[in-house]
């Protein structure tokens, strides 16, 4: 078992409970974002078991920890927050409500019930708060992050009767018995996990005493002085919540302590201004989607699930990246193509996230050129076994059009190239320029998962075929990673101009104009108007299934005028592409259409969707995208109340699907709603 007992930080805390005011400047007209969008997701919920992540929904600056709010009829949760969530490989939840406030009226020694308050939850962007109205006292708790370890909780209690109360304060929980156990530590409490040097501390500057349950599964922690708290007046009192991975992170941050718990509302300040930048930088957008307030708070709700999924560096992840979902067990990690995708929305309000979400996967690019498909704070679990779909240069290109960071660029400009390359050494089996999605263990799974459409009808009959020690393909030359190529070429021709680079403008702009004409002569159905995969050994097109693949070059702007009308065609016949939920994944009159089972079988994801909007566009049909878009927006389910985003939506019904709190469905939802072309 782990004990800390950091003197450094029990120096440190050793000062008397000063609270302070708020500091606004009197007559700002500017609008207080943080205030104005309240509750645009709803996080309230109490999980039922350990592992249980349907109710989460609130972290920040990269934390590995986050929480969620009771209920509001969850009257024995009044008094703290759900959680903390712990998120590492799995996420697994310490407590039901671990910090829970106790008061007790000491000249009675009797407890204030706080189950009897009027209570009002709020989840504001960056800040969750509770309030609770008894008859004679106003408790107002609220919680932000101070750094990307380290939330920090205000407890405030107001008296609001004519005479002075003494306030016996503490704070109680439990935990959930797996891999857990409480200590008492040198300022209050810690979480010890049984298989990790994990701690999380639980802490004041005020004086306390701490008991523990037998077990050590629950605690009861007693501020050792009552407060005095005055007739019509209130008092203070902070809290710190640490997530560390071990005992140096906490020594790293233990000068900090102080300043936070001397002085919270600098730290409460600091995060209403990043907050408030962060929504003005997203709705700072001429696109009159945004002349809607319900489009806004989709906008707001965007931001808040990118930035709730974000891990700072941990364990062998060296630069922050953002989880695909972290309310969904199986996507904790950072994965290649999500990554690109997300850094596309990122760059509009958070410019130095979304590079980092591009380096922290090229951190790990291997000596011939592959990025892998997914990486973890574990580096055993990382995915070699496949990479995904090229749109690194898309994304760098995006980045630097809204930055104008050269030095990023040219950082970046070798690795792309480098895996690029890579998909023509290890990706071309029979060299002759058109690549497969495939896998370096030789499994069909794994070259499937490499496309990103794990089991998309397309590849139901593919075979895998060798092409060197480190590279397998599957039998067919897909057209989306041809299309995605050819974009790549473009991208790397810009990029390569922007450093000066004439020679490989030159290469690359000549490859792409003969990737293209190979593209749209190849890969075409003129009976069908549509955009197919290829049989490698007989050339011939594989119509077994109409899919995003096919709009994928209207998207790079590969097809030509006749060839877009064919597929436009499809993307707006109501029984085919526009359903009430547009873009599925299947073409809705297929017979192996089957959204709830399907996954890439039917469903609307959104990153395909927003690719088919762009595909029109880009052939002018923009009166056909615009009413596609709104179909997106309106009719997949709960988006533009309080519901989380989904990982994807049911094309019929418009169901939401899978994971909640999904990363490239915000993404694409905020690209969606802030494009201005």
């Amino acid at each position: 078992m782990k004990f800390i007992h950091i003197s450094l930080i029990a120096a440190i805390l050793s000062f008397s409970s000063c609270a302070q005011k708020k500091q606004e400047k009197k007559g700002d007209a500017a609008i207080d974002l943080q205030e104005k969008y309240t509750n645009v997701l709803n996080i309230q919920g109490v999980p039922a078991k350990q592992y249980d992540l349907k109710p989460f929904g609130f972290s920040d600056m990269g934390a590995w920890h986050g929480y969620a709010l009771p209920h509001q009829d969850s009257t024995a949760y009044y008094g703290g927050f759900v959680g903390p969530l712990s998120m590492r490989m799995w996420g697994q939840w310490l407590g039901k409500n671990l910090c829970q406030l106790v008061l007790t009226d000491a000249n009675t020694n009797q407890e204030i019930d706080l189950s009897k308050a009027k209570a009002e939850m709020n989840y504001k962007p960056g800040k969750l708060q509770q309030k609770l109205q008894l008859q004679d006292i106003t408790i107002d708790i609220q919680l932000v992050f101070a750094s990307n370890r380290t939330s920090l909780i205000q407890t405030s209690i107001s008296n609001n009767s004519k005479e002075d109360m003494q306030l016996k304060v503490g704070w109680k929980g439990e935990l959930f018995e797996k891999e857990l156990q409480l200590a008492k530590s040198t300022n209050g409490v810690q979480v010890n996990y049984n298989k990790s040097d994990e701690i999380f501390l639980m802490q004041t500057h005020l004086q306390n005493e701490v008991s523990l349950a037998k077990n050590k599964l629950s605690y009861q922690m007693d501020l050792t002085k009552n407060q005095l708290v005055k007739a019509g007046q209130k008092t203070e009192i902070s809290m710190l919540h640490s997530h560390y991975f071990n005992e140096k992170e906490a020594m790293a941050e233990g000068k900090l302590l102080s300043q936070w718990l001397k002085n919270p509302q600098d730290v409460f300040s600091q995060n209403k201004s990043r907050w408030n930048g962060y929504i003005s930088k997203a709705l700072d957008s001429k696109n009159p989607l945004l002349d809607k307030e319900e489009n806004k708070r989709l906008a707001v709700k965007c931001v808040q699930t990118l930035l709730t999924n974000w891990r700072s560096p941990a364990g062998d992840l060296q630069h922050d990246g953002v989880f695909p979902s972290a309310a969904y067990q199986g996507f904790y990690g950072f994965w290649s193509w999500d990554s690109w995708k997300q850094a596309v929305a990122l760059v509009r309000f958070k410019p130095d996230l979304a590079m980092s979400n591009i380096l922290s996967m090229f951190q790990y690019q291997d000596e011939m050129g592959m990025v892998a498909d997914c990486v973890y704070f574990d580096p055993k679990d990382n995915n070699w076994r496949d990479t995904k779909a090229p749109l690194a240069a898309w994304a760098v290109l995006e980045i630097y059009k809204r930055t104008n960071d050269l030095d990023f660029v040219r950082e970046m400009y070798p690795k792309l190239v480098k895996y690029h390359e890579w998909w023509y050494q290890y990706r071309d089996h029979d060299q002759n320029g058109l690549c497969e999605y495939g896998s370096t263990d030789g499994t069909l799974i794994a070259a499937k998962w490499e496309s990103g459409m794990d089991n998309a009808v397309r590849f139901d009959d593919a075979k895998m075929l060798k092409n060197n020690d480190n590279g397998w393909s599957m039998d067919q030359e897909s057209v989306d990673l041809n299309a995605y190529l050819f974009a790549e070429k473009e991208q790397l021709a810009e990029l390569a101009d922007l450093l000066g680079k004439t020679e490989d403008t030159k290469a690359f702009t000549k490859a792409a104009k003969a990737l293209k004409e190979r593209i749209v002569k190849d890969f075409y159905d003129a009976r069908e108007g549509f955009f197919y995969d290829r049989a490698i050994k007989t050339g011939k097109l594989l119509t077994v299934q109409q899919g995003p693949e096919g709009w994928i070059p209207l998207y790079t702007n590969i097809a030509n005028q006749e060839q877009a009308k064919g597929v436009k065609n499809l993307l707006t016949d109501s029984t085919k592409f526009a359903c009430k939920v547009p873009f599925p994944t299947l073409v809705a009159d297929h017979h192996k259409f089957n959204p709830l089972k399907g996954y890439w079988r039917g469903p609307v994801w959104l990153d395909q969707a927003y690719f088919g909007v762009q595909a029109l566009k880009n052939y002018g049909y923009k009166k056909d995208a615009d009413a596609l878009t709104q179909k997106l927006i309106k009719n997949a389910e709960g988006l533009l109340q309080d519901a989380p985003i989904r990982e994807n939506y049911h094309p019929i019904t418009g169901e939401g699907l899978n994971a909640n709190h999904f990363s490239w469905s915000a993404a694409h939802y905020l690209l969606l709603l802030t494009d201005e072309i």
